[in-house]
């Protein structure tokens, strides 16, 4: 009995008050705001070479005429939101860190052994996905629009609206490229199931060409068929994946 009395004892020392809650919820926000911050200074000696040498490279390539600004203040706005975007996507992974840190207490010692390879993970996920939207998506979808229509219509590039749609399909392409990480996550809770994804399988490739021809801004179908490609194999990774989960669940 003493000794339930004082497991019970413990356990309730260990348990977060809500006030405790949102001072944990704090630190960790503040923390993650001082890594994009600091990024943000990072990203902000290079703020030159990533406009001219990374966002605007395809657009050179694909052989656009001209790049403009048509905004009195739109070049500021633009090194400004470069910069921001540039210390965020840099301080994605310590940013997923401060989230696991503040979830780590709600979790089992079983929990946290795979939060972290999640943690691990997404953040390699992610940037596989930028990866891919970067080296591959953008410079198809920027040639099939420079080189599409009459060669009396001249192609001049609003960079603030070009910086838009780039930010837009390295996000998407981002998110994307989660789908193993959401399936292991829901196949742990055990709202996924693999015998569930192999069913529906069929439904999926529909989905994802549709998926494909909604997030993709140009209307060639081989853009949407590379965006399409990588969500068909992300789709058999996720369930073997998901399989792998249900294995280390039973056990």
């Amino acid at each position: 009995m003493e000794e339930e009395k004082k497991i019970k004892d413990d356990s309730e020392q260990k348990e977060m008050s809500f006030f405790d809650h949102l001072d944990e919820l704090r630190k960790r926000i503040i923390w993650s705001l001082l890594a994009v911050v600091l990024c943000c200074v990072v990203a902000g000696f290079s703020v030159d070479f990533i406009i001219e040498d990374i966002l605007l490279r395809y657009a050179k390539l694909a052989g656009y005429d001209e790049i403009i600004n048509r905004l009195p203040f739109g070049q500021p706005f633009l090194y400004f939101k470069v910069v921001l975007i540039a210390g965020i996507i840099i301080a994605s992974p310590f940013i997923l860190f401060q989230l696991w840190k503040f979830i780590q207490p709600g979790l089992y010692p079983k929990e946290r052994k795979w939060v972290r390879i999640v943690t691990f993970f997404t953040s390699i996920c992610f940037f596989a996905g930028v990866a891919f939207s970067y080296w591959i998506m953008l410079p198809s979808m920027l040639s099939f629009g420079a080189s599409f229509g009459t060669k009396q219509i001249k192609n001049f590039l609003d960079v603030n609206d070009f910086f838009g749609f780039i930010v837009t399909i390295i996000l998407v392409s981002g998110l994307v490229f989660e789908l193993p990480m959401v399936s292991f996550v829901l196949a742990k809770i055990g709202i996924l199931t693999s015998n569930f994804m192999r069913k529906y399988r069929r439904h999926s490739i529909i989905v994802i060409l549709i998926l494909a021809a909604v997030l993709t801004p140009t209307p060639d179908p081989i853009s949407q068929l590379i965006f399409a490609a990588p969500l068909f194999v992300l789709y058999e990774i996720s369930i073997w994946i998901t399989k792998l989960a249900e294995q280390k669940h039973k056990i």
